[in-house]
């Protein structure tokens, strides 16, 4: 969330990632920080026990909209 923040500050689309599980830290966390409006995909949880094709399947899945929350405007 840090980074993401650190790359707009900078005119640099960002866009934060994360799964299901952290829809409201992730909130609390962007307002926290000033960007209450931060570009942010949730994929589906948990992530940790999956297989590489399992990760690479859920990175086709999102890709769209992450490419989407980087280059549309707000």
């Amino acid at each position: 969330m840090h980074d993401i923040a650190d790359l707009e500050l900078r005119g640099l689309p960002g866009v934060f990632v994360a799964s299901a599980e952290f829809v409201s830290a992730a909130t609390a966390q962007s307002e926290a920080l000033g960007f209450p409006d931060m570009k942010r995909v949730f994929t589906s949880h948990p992530i940790q026990d999956r297989t590489d094709q399992e990760m690479r399947d859920l990175a086709d899945q999102f890709f769209p909209e992450i490419l989407a929350g980087i280059t549309s405007s707000q």
